[in-house]
């Protein structure tokens, strides 16, 4: 279990499990979510709900939803709190290799 924080306070965290690195994983959801500036902004975490809410429209994968929930709509999370889940996601993708 990895915590990011979703504020610059560190006063919102979000809990988030290995099962939610891997079904980022399995999706790709990362890929291609960044302009060539690499910054982490409001309009990037719309665009990642918005290609989420694409994979949803099918049969729904369990995983994904929990995804959805605990993390991805989470009220606390803002541009801050995807910035710090893509480092958690870089970061546990390094350990796997």
């Amino acid at each position: 279990m990895y915590t990011i924080l979703c504020n610059m306070k560190g006063s919102r965290k979000l809990s988030v499990d290995e099962t939610h690195l891997k079904t980022i994983d399995r999706y790709s959801l990362f890929s291609d979510l960044l302009d060539s500036n690499g910054i982490v902004e409001e309009g990037v975490l719309e665009k990642l709900r918005l290609n989420v809410r694409s994979l949803l429209g099918g049969e729904p994968d369990p995983e994904l939803l929990d995804l959805c929930e605990r993390i991805l709509f989470h009220n606390d999370m803002k541009a801050f709190g995807l910035h710090q889940l893509i480092l958690l996601y870089i970061d546990w993708k390094k350990e796997q290799s």
